[in-house]
């Protein structure tokens, strides 16, 4: 018989809502295992349970948002660093993109436990996601996701075919080695990388070990949503049509 688990683990792990949001759906008495309701935090159950939302529970994951950033270079994606400010203060309403097709209205609600999905380097640019919702953000960062992300990254140096067949698959960070990348030339100074992991300024040390410099890097898409035509420093709503 499997060891018990416990049941905020456990609804993470199955992709039903994040631990964090785990924990107060039970508080709440949202949730039920084998249709019994289990309102104890820290319950520990059978891994092969049954485990389902009750209405309330679903309800509240429905009024979650998800925000689209085009952040800046000089902000941060989460937690300030000395000078530097988060890019969650640039969602105002004054900043809300004026082609935003989203019908949501923008409440101070949206943003009580908005969270980055993933980084951006304070010297990059480009689309940034935010999120309510902990399956998205499991979606998008956990530690199994095999989400797309997509740069353009403008550099100086040469590189010849070799050291571009090592940028694709064939370099090492950290002591591991990197998943298989997607790196062609756009034009003639600026390189397109498509990546499914995010290793801490990644690219540049890619780059880095490669000969080249970056001089610019903007990531313009994630899975299948587009950063598009969303101005420099201003966000939208992910629709309820668009899926990562």
């Amino acid at each position: 018989m499997a060891e018990p688990i416990r049941l905020s683990k456990l609804m993470s792990e199955r992709g039903l809502c994040s631990r964090r949001e785990a924990d107060v759906f039970i508080e709440r008495g949202w949730v039920r295992v084998n249709g019994v309701v289990v309102d104890t935090l820290g319950t520990k159950v059978d891994p092969s349970s049954v485990v389902t939302l009750d209405q309330g529970a679903r309800e509240s994951q429905t009024r979650q948002v998800t925000i689209l950033l085009n952040k800046p270079v000089g902000y941060v994606s989460g937690q300030p660093e000395k000078d530097y400010k988060p890019a969650v203060v640039l969602v105002v309403p004054t900043t809300r993109y004026a082609g935003d097709r989203s019908p949501q209205k923008f409440e101070p609600a949206h943003l009580r436990g908005l969270a980055p999905a993933g980084r951006l380097d304070i010297d990059s640019q480009g689309l940034l996601v935010f999120t309510q919702d902990g399956r998205i953000a499991k979606h998008l960062i956990g530690a199994d996701s095999e989400i797309e992300k997509e740069y353009l990254v403008r550099v100086a140096g040469s590189l010849d075919e070799r050291n571009l067949a090592r940028l694709n698959h064939g370099l090492t960070l950290d002591g591991a080695k990197l998943k298989p990348a997607k790196v062609s030339w756009q034009n003639q100074d600026q390189l397109r990388f498509i990546l499914k992991e995010g290793k801490k300024r990644q690219i540049r040390r890619m780059c880095e070990m490669v000969g080249l410099k970056v001089l610019g890097l903007k990531r313009v898409r994630i899975g299948k949503v587009m950063l598009g035509d969303l101005p420099e420093g201003q966000w939208r709503y992910l629709r309820e049509d668009e899926r990562f």
